[in-house]
């Protein structure tokens, strides 16, 4: 909501600078040049996205999907205790987490809310509250490991990159340096609440 407001400001204000400085119409061009040049984006975006969404498809029906939530299951289990003795849970997270891993985000977030209304289940959580499972669960969502970027790297093959896929590197050290400073966080945020509600 807040975010409506802003964009609204800031079309109204660049709206009435143009009109005072008499420069309308070089307002109203630019404005239909970043239309175009969004559509352009979106365009390519949304077809990297279908690929790799069809990669995951693929893996998901020839048994790579399962393989790989099979090599992903000890990490998870020692993450999410509970999850691991929950074989709905675990397949929900080891899908969430092969998803973030080829960088689909829009495909990680179906598995992800399963695996979040799951951990809330087997927790036993009020529903004023989220558990120590589920916090995790959050912070390897928005910090997650990604061995290839799918949409970064859409973005900068429709912007005109020349090596959309020059990045690794980065991205690989930059999300593994993420991810254990977003776990170490849940882990020392909730030992401090553990802490606090002892007598």
């Amino acid at each position: 909501m807040v975010l409506c407001w802003i964009w609204t400001c800031l079309v109204l204000a660049s709206v009435s600078f143009g009109c005072l400085g008499g420069r309308l119409g070089i307002v109203s061009a630019a404005a239909l040049e970043g239309a175009s040049a969004s559509l352009e984006l979106c365009l390519g975006i949304c077809g990297a996205v279908c690929l790799w969404s069809g990669v995951m498809e693929v893996m998901r029906r020839s048994g790579l999907a399962s393989l790989l939530s099979k090599l992903l299951k000890p990490a998870l289990t020692l993450l999410f205790p509970s999850a691991g003795k929950d074989e709905e849970a675990l397949e929900a997270l080891s899908q969430n987490a092969s998803a973030n891993l080829l960088g689909l985000g829009n495909a990680a977030t179906p598995a992800g809310i399963r695996a979040a209304v799951r951990l809330k289940y087997l927790t036993g959580k009020s529903s004023s509250s989220a558990g120590d499972e589920l916090c995790r669960l959050v912070v390897l969502n928005s910090a997650s490991i990604q061995l290839i970027p799918t949409t970064v790297c859409a973005i900068r093959a429709a912007a005109g990159a020349e090596a959309p896929f020059d990045i690794l590197p980065a991205v690989w050290l930059t999300s593994l340096i993420s991810v254990s400073a977003g776990l170490a966080a849940a882990y020392i945020f909730a030992r401090l609440g553990k802490a606090c509600k002892r007598p």
